[in-house]
């Protein structure tokens, strides 16, 4: 992992503007209550910087006239604050992680007074990740401007966002690693689907299944859904009660990912319970279409292809099912016609983030090809409330240079998507 850390510094550096100095932070926990924290995570750029998920670091490079020298700012041993909030790594371990030189770890009080001068030096740009979440960038960058123009304080955003939307193979080992934690639990809790259990029962078993294997905090909020909940794309709520209850004839949706060393998994399945009768189950019938999406989508996922391409295509196949089954009329447009049961998008970026780089990326990142490298979560989905019935079935994968890899099992027709409980 060490050296995916210093590569990603190396390249960051390379990328830089000559004379520059720039602040990367690694944010500060979230307050969840008076007396409590939401788990942190750190901003996922400082993380990609540096593999480090400690609140209060920061990581600041200079370049200068073709010159680098990177340092790192972070909380030395305290036993009065260690007494409370437990202990800190010291510096060669977090060397030892980052693969930073240790002779290039201060104190984090020393941070104002060694920065300054650099802030203050009029031959060089002053930098910030403009997409960070964190406050404490905010604060830092405020700070700075009071010392100089607005010309001379520039976005390294871009520069972040280029380097991380192709991954490497170690990072899609990664990704491929939180994907083999989700689907163990899934598989674990599917023991537990039978009626009467409720998305409570399901939710927590399969939550913790993941923390067994490692998965400490989730790539997202856990989606368990049963009937007619799955109509509710994000319904992160698991109930108790009657309306929440896996039924005989019905199904369960989930949406899940593990996140493993930082990288994130998103994988989507559903359970049929019961069996039904035929043509009659519009299960069954529904399931042909997402089926046939996705072997569209491993087919036609490759460099040079887009976002909305791919919707396109995934609409016009839906269409073409909709007619077949009176849910359309045959003067209509094809996507037009989808999206009244095609809610969401086939695909979005996977990574440090489950939507990853989404607060980052151009406006129009919809109509930007694909190239080798990119990571993505893959998730056909078609809901008709006339019928009662909506699902999706969702897999992750790598663009390769002539097509497509799964990162997940892809769960094909050998190894079926469907368990009938």
């Amino acid at each position: 992992m060490v050296e995916l850390f210093i590569s990603n510094r190396q390249r960051f550096i390379e990328r830089l503007p000559d004379n520059t100095v720039v602040f990367i932070l690694s944010g500060e926990a979230s307050s969840m209550s008076q007396d409590d924290e939401y788990p942190f995570l750190a901003d996922r750029n400082f993380y990609y910087l540096t593999g480090l998920e400690l609140e209060g670091l920061i990581l600041r490079i200079v370049k200068k006239n073709g010159i680098s020298g990177t340092a790192l700012f972070a909380f030395p041993h305290d036993d009065y604050q260690e007494r409370w909030h437990g202990k800190r790594p010291d510096f060669e371990e977090l060397s030892e992680i980052s693969g930073i030189d240790v002779s290039s770890i201060f104190d984090v009080d020393t941070f104002v007074d060694s920065s300054h001068p650099y802030v203050k030096d009029a031959d060089l740009k002053v930098a910030f990740d403009g997409s960070s979440i964190m406050k404490a960038v905010r604060d830092v960058r405020a700070q700075a401007a009071a010392l100089r123009t607005a010309d001379d304080i520039i976005d390294v955003k871009d520069i972040l966002t280029d380097l991380r939307i192709a991954k490497s193979e170690t990072e899609a080992s990664l990704i491929a690693e939180a994907a083999r934690i989700t689907e163990e639990a899934i598989e674990a809790m599917k023991e537990d689907i039978v009626p009467g259990a409720t998305e409570y029962d399901l939710h927590t078993r399969l939550e913790y299944e993941m923390k067994k294997r490692g998965s400490e905090i989730f790539a997202f909020r856990t989606i368990v859904s049963t009937e007619k909940n799955s109509f509710y794309l994000h319904h992160s709520d698991p109930g108790r009660d009657e309306d929440a209850t896996v039924t005989d004839g019905g199904i369960v949706q989930l949406d899940v990912g593990a996140r493993y060393k930082g990288y994130c998994a998103d994988i989507s399945r559903v359970f049929f319970v019961g069996y039904g009768s035929g043509e009659d189950d519009k299960r069954i019938v529904l399931l042909d279409l997402i089926r046939d999406l996705r072997r569209s989508c491993w087919e036609i996922i490759a460099p040079g292809m887009t976002f909305n391409e791919l919707n396109r295509k995934m609409h016009e196949i839906t269409y073409g099912f909709l007619r077949e089954h009176g849910l359309a009329e045959g003067d209509q447009e094809a996507s037009v016609a989808a999206h009244k049961y095609y809610w969401h998008n086939t695909s979005h970026h996977l990574g440090l983030d489950v939507h990853d780089l989404s607060n980052s990326l151009p406006k129009d990142y919809r109509d930007m090809p694909f190239v080798p490298g990119v990571t993505l979560a893959v998730e056909p989905g078609v809901y008709i409330p006339e019928w009662g019935v909506g699902f999706r079935i969702e897999d992750d994968v790598i663009v390769t240079e002539d097509g497509c890899r799964l990162l997940s099992s892809g769960n094909r027709d050998d190894s079926p998507e469907v368990i009938f409980c």
